[in-house]
C-alpha cells in the first residue's frame, strides 16, 4: 500500500510540473487521480533489439564536404569519397584595356583549398592522404528527385591532378591547401585565354567536376570541409618588360550545392554486423553479443520493438500510461576520445518493414529525442540515452489493430558524419538496457 502511495504521489507531480522537459508523458485528466485508483511501476516489460540497414540516404545539399577513410574496430573499414561540379562568377581574363593584352598574361599555378567546418571523426594524429581526380561523367543523378546518395558514384580518371598527404588539424588549422597538376592548370587558362571557355556551359563540357578520394594505403580519419568556402583557385599574372608582374586569380566554386555529395561507403567483413539482412529485414541482438548498432553515413541504425504492449490493457478494465522511460546504454570500451558518442539520438516511427513514417513526437505533438546522460560511475554503467516514450507506448497500446509499430534511432547528422554508437540490449551483461513504466488504473 505503501507503494501506491507513495507512486501517486509521484503521477501527480508529473501531472503538475509537465513541461517540455518530460516531452513523454501523457496527459491524464484529473478525474483519474482519485484517492482509490493505482499508480504501477512496471521494468520488467520485453524489449527487443536489433540492427538494420538502409538502401541509401541523401548525401547531396549537406553543405559538407566529407572525406578520408579509416578502420574502425567495430563497424570495420569506412571510407568517404566527395563529388562536385564547380562554376566561377567569370570565365575570362582580367582585361583594362584591349584584347591585345591577354596576350601578356601567363599562367602560374592552381591548387584546390578546402576550408575546415571542424567536424572530424577517428585519429587525426595519423597522416592522412587526398588525390583529386577528374570526373568523366557530368555531376547529374539518374533519379527524379535530384537527390545523390551515399551509394552513389560517379565515373573518374586514374590520374591524380594533385594530392596532400598530412596530419588534420581541424580545429586548430583554417584550411587545407592541395596544389595541382601545373599540366591541368595551364591547359584550363589556355581554354580561358584563347576565349574556347566563356560561360559556365562550355566550362561544364570541358571540366564535368572533380572527387575527392582518400588513399587507401593510410587512414585514420574522416574530415568536413565547407562547401561554401571550399574551392579550386587559378593563379595567373600579368608579364611586362622591365615591371614586375601583377597577380591575379580566378575561382571555381561549389555554386550549386545540390551537386555536391559524399559517397560513403563500409566494408563490415568480418566484424559482428557482416551480415546486415536486407533493409526491410533486422539482424536479432541475440546475434551480435546482445547489443544493437548505429552508425551514420552508412545508413546502420538500431531498431526497438516492443512485442507484449497489448497486454498491459489487460492490468485493469481503465488504465492508462501515464509515463514511460526507455533508457539506453552504450556498451563499455566502444566509445573513446577518437569515437566520442553523439549528444542525443534521433528517434523515428516506422512499420515492421522499417519504412518510416514519422519523427517520434509527444503528447504536443513536439519531436523527442534520445538525450545522452554523461555522469559516469565507477564502471561507466550509467552512460547511455533517455527516451520519454510514454505517449508513444499509450497509442501502441490502444491500437485495435495487430500491427504494430516499432522506434528507428539514428543520429541527428546521419546524412553528413560517420558517429557511431553501440548500444546494450536488456539482457546485454553489462550495460542493460531499461523500461520504466508508469501505468495508472482507474
Amino acid at each position: 500500500m505503501h507503494k501506491y502511495i507513495l507512486m501517486l504521489f509521484l503521477a501527480i507531480g508529473l501531472f503538475s510540473c509537465g513541461t517540455d522537459s518530460d516531452a513523454g508523458e501523457f496527459v491524464v485528466g484529473s478525474d483519474y487521480l482519485a484517492v482509490g485508483n493505482k499508480v504501477i511501476l512496471i521494468d520488467t516489460m520485453s524489449v527487443e533489439v536489433s540492427t538494420i540497414n538502409f538502401d541509401s540516404l541523401v548525401t547531396s545539399n549537406q553543405k559538407r564536404i566529407l572525406v578520408g577513410n579509416y578502420e574502425d574496430p567495430i563497424y570495420g573499414k569506412v571510407k568517404s569519397n566527395s563529388y562536385f561540379q564547380l562554376a566561377s562568377d567569370s570565365y575570362t581574363l582580367k582585361n583594362d584595356g584591349s584584347d591585345t593584352e591577354t596576350t601578356n598574361y601567363v599562367f602560374d599555378s592552381i591548387s584546390m583549398i578546402l576550408k575546415y567546418d571542424k567536424y572530424y571523426y577517428g585519429d587525426t594524429t595519423r597522416v592522412q592522404t587526398f588525390h583529386i581526380h577528374r570526373l568523366i561523367q557530368k555531376v547529374k543523378p539518374n533519379t527524379e528527385n535530384y537527390n545523390f546518395y551515399n551509394n552513389s558514384v560517379l565515373s573518374y580518371s586514374d590520374e591524380s591532378l594533385g594530392a596532400i598527404s598530412f596530419k588534420p588539424r581541424p580545429v586548430e588549422k583554417d584550411s587545407v591547401n592541395i596544389k595541382m597538376s601545373s599540366a591541368f592548370g595551364a591547359a584550363l587558362f589556355q581554354k580561358l585565354k584563347k576565349r574556347e571557355i566563356t560561360d559556365f556551359d562550355s566550362f561544364n563540357e570541358y571540366l564535368k567536376g572533380l572527387v575527392l578520394v582518400p588513399s587507401t594505403s593510410n587512414s585514420g580519419s574522416v574530415i568536413g570541409f565547407h562547401v561554401a568556402t571550399s574551392k579550386v583557385r587559378l593563379y595567373y599574372s600579368k608579364y611586362q618588360a622591365n615591371t614586375e608582374e601583377i597577380p591575379y586569380i580566378i575561382d571555381f566554386e561549389i555554386s550549386d550545392a545540390q551537386k555536391q555529395f559524399n559517397s560513403i561507403s563500409s566494408d563490415k567483413t568480418g566484424t559482428i554486423i557482416q551480415n546486415l539482412p536486407a533493409s526491410n529485414s533486422k539482424l536479432s541482438s541475440s546475434l551480435t553479443n546482445r547489443q544493437g548498432f548505429i552508425q551514420a553515413g552508412t545508413g546502420v541504425a538500431c531498431r526497438i520493438d516492443f512485442p507484449n504492449i497489448k497486454q498491459l490493457k489487460n492490468i485493469s478494465a481503465n488504465g492508462a500510461i501515464v509515463d514511460a522511460q526507455l533508457v539506453l546504454k552504450a556498451v563499455n570500451n566502444t566509445y573513446s576520445e577518437k569515437y566520442p558518442l553523439a549528444d542525443s539520438l534521433k528517434i523515428y516511427v516506422s512499420d515492421n518493414l522499417n519504412r518510416i513514417s514519422t519523427s517520434l513526437v509527444n503528447s504536443a505533438g513536439t519531436a523527442v529525442f534520445g538525450l545522452l546522460n554523461k555522469k559516469s560511475d565507477e564502471f561507466n554503467e550509467n552512460v547511455g540515452y533517455s527516451i520519454p516514450i510514454g505517449y508513444f507506448l499509450q497509442k501502441e497500446m490502444l491500437k485495435q489493430s495487430n500491427i504494430r509499430s516499432s522506434l528507428i534511432l539514428t543520429l541527428p547528422g546521419i546524412s553528413k558524419t560517420v558517429n557511431r554508437i553501440v548500444l546494450g540490449d536488456q539482457k546485454h551483461l553489462n550495460n542493460k538496457l531499461q523500461l520504466k513504466i508508469y501505468y495508472i488504473s482507474y
